[in-house]
């Protein structure tokens, strides 16, 4: 039983699979869920979503109702290897004593490093534990393989706008977890901008409502005006997960490459507008002008650096000015990938050839035993020719330039 005291969001959780709002491909017949809240034995499996989606509460709500299954909770944010040990003592105790099968619940499973992660897979394949991870980042790369082999992935998805609205009336009409009993009512424009702000985290948006419901009367109806009163400037609602961090900069980077230089000062916006360091901006920067502009404008380059210096010197927030030229500058340049590419194909050829010695002629000749082995014999020196330029081998003997 939730205390009446705790967050609304924490109050107004579902009790059962069918009260959750969103995630309709995992939970129709046949889908992940589904199937697993029918299986004698649950299955190990990583959820994988952004804030706000469900994850603890699908958790949580696979293993009510299992009298033969118990449910052990730790955060990878606050649990070190020692609760980690003690809830895997607790599992054995419990298959003991009581047979029962012990759930491991393991909050933002990606904060844990490999040797934590690492220390869950015997544990999971000897079925001591059935382990469900939760997690915002990209399992790929933040879960470990193994564990995440023994694993079934459960990709979920953010709420869309109107399954927002309907948490935000579901919280407003339920009399006895909710705010029902206050009468209170949300004006059409006061909704559309908790639902923005939302941006498809349930919990973030019942936050919103409840800062906003704080001291008003009954009856009450919550407008914008109000909302924005009780809310202000607070941008914390965009912070970034590194997961996201990674998808604005690939935005970012993909509309400059794209020659959308409106498109590209929008990503640029959010990534501003969510707290993003301007360095790491202004370094992508610099990398773009070589790998995706590069000789097609030499100047870029340039650009690009004293972007990065004019941001170190001015800071924040006129440094966000700074960006904005040089992303506006990229995007418009025209673009050319040779060095890139070329550079790519070179590193290739070398990993497939090894490391056969440059011609004698273009050796160092410095010592007496060098020239001996006809280090630097005739070289022909290209600024003593007509218009700098002769034909000699430039390629190892074992390569010719078409190897490339």
């Amino acid at each position: 039983m939730v205390h009446q005291n705790a967050p609304l969001a924490e109050r107004m959780r579902p009790s059962q699979l069918s009260e959750l709002i969103g995630q309709e491909h995992l939970i129709a017949p046949g889908r992940a869920l589904h199937s697993a809240t029918h299986a004698a034995v649950l299955p190990s499996m990583l959820l994988w979503g952004p804030p706000g989606c469900g994850k603890t509460t699908i958790a949580r709500l696979l293993v009510s109702g299992r009298d033969d299954h118990k449910l052990l909770t730790l955060s990878a944010v606050t649990s070190g290897t020692k609760d980690l040990k003690d809830a895997i003592q607790r599992a054995e105790d419990l298959r003991r004593l009581s047979g029962q099968r012990a759930v491991l619940f393991v909050d933002e499973i990606h904060r844990w490093n490999k040797a934590q992660q690492d220390a869950l897979l015997p544990h999971v394949e000897d079925g001591t534990i059935t382990l469900i991870g939760a997690t915002t980042e990209n399992p790929a790369v933040e879960v470990n393989r193994t564990l995440l082999s023994r694993m079934e992935i459960v990709a979920l998805r953010p709420l869309g706008e109107p399954e927002l609205r309907l948490v935000l009336q579901r919280a407003l009409s339920d009399t006895e977890r909710g705010l029902g009993a206050q009468g209170l009512q949300l004006s059409a424009a006061a909704e559309d901008l908790l639902v923005r702000m939302g941006q498809g985290d349930a919990r973030l948006t019942l936050g919103l409502l409840e800062r906003i419901a704080e001291s008003a009367p009954p009856g009450a109806t919550l407008d914008d005006t109000r909302a924005r009163e009780r809310l202000g400037r607070d941008s914390a609602f965009l912070s970034l997960g590194a997961n996201e961090h990674y998808n604005l900069a690939s935005a970012l980077i993909k509309s400059m490459r794209g020659s959308d230089p409106d498109a590209a000062l929008y990503y640029l916006a959010r990534m501003l507008t969510a707290g993003e360091d301007p360095v790491f901006i202004a370094r992508r920067l610099v990398i773009f002008a070589s790998e995706d502009v590069g000789n097609a404008d030499p100047r870029a380059l340039g650009v690009a650096v004293d972007v990065a210096q004019a941001v170190a010197l001015v800071g924040m927030p006129e440094g966000r000015i700074n960006l904005a030229q040089g992303v506006t500058y990229l995007a418009t340049a025209p673009k050319s990938n040779a060095a890139y590419a070329g550079l790519n194909r070179a590193m290739a050829l070398v990993q497939r050839t090894g490391a056969p010695p440059p011609p004698l002629h273009l050796r160092n000749a410095s010592d007496v035993l060098s020239r001996r082995e006809g280090a630097g014999q005739g070289y022909l020196y290209p600024h003593d020719h007509p218009y700098g330029v002769v034909a000699q081998r430039h390629w190892p003997d074992a390569l010719t330039e078409e190897t490339l």
